[in-house]
């Protein structure tokens, strides 16, 4: 194989570096481990790719052992590694040397072969490599910025979370309609804003995290729930604690599963303008969403959880969710049915 700063890898090198992109998939997410196949071939690669560049952002990000500027550096290196300016064998060597040992197996191995990784982004298309190297762009710069200021003051306001959703997910949301678009050109017969409602798309799914996620995030002196909102509700984020009860913070979970839901709505907008036939893009889609939706109705059956495991979806659920996608997904009106009754439980966002 070539380094990434050679030629195109040959065919029977790109064989390689796709099972080896499956065996990593399947190692660090299981989630897109499952949707990832559903996509069509030719797409299938190109997002897959796009999921692992992100997660070596994402490692860059999450090492406990990294100050902020060191990971704004590694996150530059990256970016040159994408951009051919730097041979991926010295990002993979510099940064795994400095990643923390109790940083998780398949993450050590996904640096360890970044090389591998990169050298298949660049044997896509120009659209291809152009739309998973904007995304990392943003999604590196964003995610070092919002590190430095991490801390259980929270974020600012509800603009300060919404851009912080949008460097996180909202731009993958753009990655995916860019090659979604590239692939299935009528998309854009709709007449729908694909961009938009992709962003709104990766907000729910990042709110969804992050409420999911609240207390462990708390544990480890991290707040990504907005200021502003919790003060509207009469509460300092220095008050919240695990399992609080606190009618002034329910009125503010609430609000908060609201959004999220009204984000989610969006979510399937994106997903109708999929042409019915392409089951397979349908149904990452829909997985994805449907597992929000569940996970926000875990969390509003039991708004005093401590931890994410008290929310947690279960298998059986997730079987059944796979389930009527395949029964479902080629049926626009059935789909809008099934996500209202879905969201019934969820409270609704004023008008």
């Amino acid at each position: 194989m070539t380094d990434n700063m050679g030629l195109a890898p040959e065919r029977s090198d790109r064989e390689a570096l796709l099972r080896y992109q499956t065996a990593s998939l399947q190692r660090v997410s299981r989630t897109f481990a499952l949707t990832i196949p559903c996509l069509p071939a030719g797409l299938q690669e190109a997002v897959g790719n796009g999921y692992l560049l992100c997660r070596i952002a994402d490692t860059i990000e999450d090492d406990p052992l990294l100050d902020g500027e060191e990971k704004a550096h590694w996150q530059k290196v990256f970016l040159q590694v994408l951009r051919r300016e730097v041979p991926a064998a010295e990002f993979a060597a510099g940064f795994g040397a400095r990643m923390a040992t109790e940083m998780p197996a398949g993450e050590h191995d996904l640096i360890a072969h970044s090389a591998e990784v990169v050298a298949l982004t660049h044997s896509f298309n120009a659209i291809q490599q152009a739309a998973l190297i904007r995304c990392v762009e943003i999604m590196g710069e964003g995610m070092a910025e919002y590190q430095r200021r991490a801390s259980r003051a929270g974020l600012i306001d509800q603009a300060d979370m919404d851009r912080y959703c949008y460097v996180v997910a909202g731009v993958v949301g753009e990655m995916l309609t860019t090659l979604f678009l590239e692939h299935e050109p009528r998309m854009r017969d709709g007449g729908a804003p694909l961009e938009a409602l992709a962003v709104s798309f990766g907000q729910g799914l990042q709110m969804t995290n992050i409420l999911k996620d609240l207390w462990t995030d708390w544990e480890r002196g991290v707040l990504w729930l907005p200021r502003d909102r919790l003060q509207a509700h009469g509460l300092e984020p220095e008050a919240l604690q695990p399992g609080m009860r606190d009618p002034r913070f329910q009125g503010f979970l609430q609000e908060m599963l609201a959004l999220a839901a009204q984000h989610l709505r969006d979510a399937l907008t994106f997903t109708l303008q999929i042409p019915a036939e392409q089951t397979g893009m349908r149904d990452f889609c829909l997985w994805a969403l449907a597992m929000a939706v569940l996970t926000l109705r875990r969390i509003a059956e039991n708004p005093g959880f401590r931890s994410g495991a008290e929310v947690k979806i279960s298998r059986d659920s997730v079987r059944t969710m796979i389930l009527l996608s395949r029964l479902l997904h080629r049926f626009d009106p059935l789909l809008d049915l099934a996500f209202r009754v879905a969201t019934k439980p969820l409270p609704r966002a004023p008008l």
